[in-house]
């Protein structure tokens, strides 16, 4: 492991603050798939599109996503004590619109859901889901992330919604 100096060299200074509708730009270059993230918190139903979704470990199985400080949610995901990732499907871009906005109960209106053993929803159009118990909060920045343990998961073979320079698209595999 190569050691960095407690100090930097002058070229090595960071640059000068950036707008931040820029840095945004910035990261929508990079594609993301799209989820959707429910919890169950004081006998209410909770979801949100996220698109920060990523795996941690193997062994033990941990996922994580992050959530916005600011979020008027951020109380039922982190205080529930687990939540369900849905990685939607290229048929569910409507899903991921209505879970961005509005109150709880448009956002599960007519969206076929199954419940769990963990009393969370699991979206029943999902191509994958993982349901997971909290393992660990991680304060960082204007966000918290929240790191689960999978407890159960499941999976079905079809095409995923996609997410890039803000706009919903398709991937697609391709013969080699």
């Amino acid at each position: 492991m190569r050691h960095l100096p407690d100090t930097l060299p002058a070229y090595a200074k960071a640059p000068a603050p950036a707008d931040p509708g820029d840095f945004r730009k910035a990261l929508s270059c990079f594609a993301t798939g799209v989820t959707v993230v429910t919890s169950r918190w004081q006998s209410s139903d909770w979801g949100m599109t996220c698109n920060s979704f990523a795996s941690v470990s193997l062994e033990p199985r941990l996922v994580l996503w992050s959530i916005r400080k600011a979020a008027s949610s951020i109380e039922a995901f982190t205080r529930s004590g687990g939540f369900t990732v849905n990685v939607l499907s290229h048929e569910q871009e409507r899903t991921a619109r209505q879970f961005a906005t509005g109150d709880m109960d448009s956002r599960f209106a007519g969206v076929p859901v199954e419940r769990q053993g963990s009393e969370r929803l699991c979206l029943t159009e999902a191509m994958a889901w993982f349901d997971c118990s909290l393992h660990q909060l991680v304060d960082a920045g204007d966000h918290q992330i929240l790191i689960g343990q999978v407890q159960d998961f499941g999976w079905r073979d079809t095409a995923a919604l996609g997410f890039w320079r803000s706009q919903f698209g398709q991937f697609q595999t391709q013969a080699v």
